[in-house]
C-alpha cells in the first residue's frame, strides 16, 4: 500500500514540474577537434605568458640602452614617453642621440603591446563556437604578425644606436628577453595557423556564441586583470626587502643582505619600541571599531522602521553621503568647528566663556576621536549591507507576529536581529581578519606633533619610515608581516566561521 501510495506521489510530483529541455549530450569529438582542444590549452599558457611578460621589468625588451630605467616595464615603455626618456634628457642636450628614435621606440613598444591585446582577444574568444574561435585565430594570427614587427623594428633601432657617433654614452644593449618575445610571437603565429586548420568550419548561418557560464567568467576578467595589476603584481617590490636599497638606485647583487632587515625588527631597540607602539595604536583603534561593529546594524534596524519613505531615504541618503567625502575635506571641517578660532570656541565665547583650546592638537582621548570620526562617516555606508539583508526577510514572519500580538520593538528583537546575526558574523570575522588594516588616510591627516605616538597606526608607520625616512626596505619588511599576519588571520577567521555558522567566508 506504501508502495502504491508513493509511486501515485511521484507520477503526480513528476507532471506538475515543468519540463526543461535538457541539454544535449556533446557529439564525439574527432582527431582533428581533440588535437585542437589540446592546442588551445597550451596556446592559452602561451597567452597569458606573453600578456603577463609586459608587466614586469626584467622583461623589457626595449630596454637597448643603459641610460633607460631599469624598473621599467614595457607597457609603460609604450604608453609613457615621459617614463621612457627619464634619463635620457643630458643624451638628447648633448646630441648623442636623436629624440626621434626615442620616439620610435616608445611607439613600437605599443605596437607590441597592441599585439599581445590582439592575441589575449583571440584567447577570449577561444570559449566560443568554433565560428568564433576561428575568428579569435585571425585576430592572434595578425597579433603575432604585428608583435614580430614591433621586435624587429625595435631590433633595428638597436643598430642605429651601435652605428652612433657617441654609442658609448648611451651604452646600447640588445636586452636576452628580446628572444624570448620572439618565441611567444612565434608560436602565437604557429598555433593560430594550425589550429586555423583542425577547427572544423561552421555554417554561414551560426551565429557567434559563447556559454553562459564563460560569458560570466569573461564579465569577471577585467576585474581579475585589475586585482593581479594592482593587488598580486605589487608583491614583485617585497625583493626590496633583502637588499640594502635607497630611492633611486638600482637592485644588485652586491647589495644583498638577506634577512638582515628582518632581523632588524627586533634587535634595534628603537625599532622594537615603536613597533610595538605602533601595534598598540593598531589594536586599540581596530578593536574599538570592532566593539562598536554592532551600530550599523542597530541604524540599519530602526532605520527600517520609519513609516515615512521619504524621511527615511532622506536619512540614509544624508547618512551615506559623508562616505564619498575625502578625509581631507573631512579634516577641513574638523578645523573649521574644533581649532582655535572654530565654531565650538567661537560659540562658548559668545556665551561669556572664555575658551582657546585647538581640540585637534591635543592628543587626549585620541583613539575615540578617530572612532567617532570614522563612525560618522561610514556609518550609513555599513548600514547598507543591512538593509538590504533587511529587504529579504520573508514578510510573513513579520505578519505571524502580529497576529500573534508581537509589538514593533518586539518583531526587531525576535525576527529583524536574528536575520541579521549571520550577515553580522559574517562581516565580523572579516573585521577580526583584518585587524591589522586600518587604513591610511584618516590618521594621515589627523595626525600632528602632538598626537603622534597615539595615532600612528602600521599602515601609517610603514608611509612615514618609507616615504618621509626612505628606509624602503624597513617598510617593505614591515609591510609583508602584516600580509603574511592578515592571511593567516583571514584563515583563522573562516576556520572559526566553519566551527561556529557550518559555512566559510572565503
Amino acid at each position: 500500500m506504501t508502495n502504491t501510495v508513493n509511486n501515485i506521489g511521484a507520477a503526480l510530483s513528476a507532471e506538475a514540474l515543468p519540463a526543461y529541455p535538457q541539454k544535449p549530450s556533446a557529439e564525439p569529438k574527432t582527431v582533428k577537434e581533440k588535437t585542437a582542444a589540446w592546442l588551445w590549452r597550451v596556446f592559452r599558457c602561451v597567452i597569458i605568458i606573453n600578456v603577463v611578460s609586459l608587466f614586469f621589468p626584467p622583461l623589457n625588451p626595449a630596454r637597448i640602452s643603459q641610460l633607460i630605467n631599469k624598473n621599467l616595464s614595457l607597457f609603460t615603455s609604450g604608453i609613457s614617453y615621459n617614463s621612457l626618456t627619464a634619463n635620457i634628457g643630458r643624451a638628447f642636450r648633448n646630441g648623442w642621440v636623436s629624440e626621434s628614435n626615442f620616439k620610435a621606440l616608445s611607439i613600437n613598444s605599443l605596437i607590441i603591446i597592441v599585439g599581445v591585446v590582439l592575441i589575449a582577444v583571440a584567447g577570449c574568444m577561444s570559449l566560443g563556437n568554433n565560428k568564433l574561435k576561428k575568428l579569435g585565430l585571425v585576430l592572434s594570427f595578425f597579433g603575432g604578425v604585428i608583435q614580430v614587427f614591433g621586435l624587429i623594428s625595435i631590433r633595428q633601432i638597436y643598430f642605429i644606436f651601435t652605428r652612433l657617433q657617441n654609442a658609448d654614452r648611451i651604452s646600447p644593449i640588445l636586452p636576452d628577453v628580446m628572444y624570448l618575445f620572439f618565441t611567444l610571437a612565434g608560436l602565437s603565429v604557429l598555433f593560430s595557423v594550425i589550429i586555423f586548420i583542425l577547427t572544423p568550419t561552421s555554417p554561414k548561418s551560426e551565429k557567434l556564441k559563447i556559454e553562459p557560464e564563460f560569458q560570466l567568467f569573461l564579465m569577471m576578467l577585467p576585474v581579475i586583470a585589475l586585482a593581479f595589476v594592482f593587488s598580486y603584481l605589487p608583491l614583485y617590490g617585497w625583493r626590496y626587502a633583502f637588499f640594502d636599497y635607497n630611492a633611486g638606485e638600482t637592485l644588485s647583487m652586491d647589495k644583498f643582505v638577506g634577512f638582515k632587515n628582518f632581523t632588524q625588527l627586533f634587535e634595534n631597540p628603537a625599532t622594537r619600541r615603536d613597533i610595538v607602539r605602533v601595534l598598540r595604536n593598531t589594536f586599540a583603534m581596530s578593536g574599538l571599531g570592532i566593539l562598536t561593529s554592532w551600530v550599523p546594524l542597530a541604524f540599519a534596524v530602526f532605520l527600517s522602521e520609519i513609516r515615512n519613505s521619504r524621511f527615511r531615504k532622506f536619512v540614509q541618503t544624508f547618512t551615506t553621503i559623508p562616505n564619498f567625502i575625502s578625509w581631507v575635506l573631512v579634516y577641513a571641517v574638523a578645523i573649521a568647528l574644533f581649532s582655535t578660532d572654530g565654531f565650538v570656541n567661537t560659540f562658548i565665547n559668545s556665551m561669556g566663556g572664555n575658551a582657546n583650546t585647538n581640540y585637534l592638537l591635543s592628543a587626549d582621548h585620541t583613539w575615540l576621536k578617530m572612532l567617532g570620526w570614522g563612525l560618522w562617516k561610514g556609518l550609513g555606508w555599513s548600514a547598507i549591507i543591512y538593509i538590504a539583508a533587511i529587504s529579504g526577510i520573508d514578510q510573513c514572519l513579520y505578519e505571524a507576529a502580529t497576529i500573534d500580538g508581537a509589538g514593533r520593538f518586539a518583531k526587531m528583537w525576535y525576527i529583524t536581529v536574528p536575520c541579521l546575526i549571520p550577515t553580522y558574523c559574517v562581516l565580523l570575522l572579516l573585521s577580526i581578519a583584518g585587524i591589522l588594516s586600518n587604513g591610511l588616510e584618516q590618521y594621515l591627516v589627523f595626525k600632528n606633533s602632538a598626537n603622534i605616538d597615539a595615532i600612528e597606526v602600521l599602515d601609517l608607520y610603514v608611509y612615514n619610515i618609507g616615504i618621509d625616512k626612505g628606509l624602503i626596505p624597513l617598510s617593505t619588511v614591515v609591510g609583508m608581516a602584516k600580509t603574511i599576519i592578515s592571511v593567516t588571520l583571514l584563515f583563522a577567521a573562516n576556520r572559526i566561521s566553519k566551527v561556529i555558522r557550518g559555512q566559510s567566508i572565503v
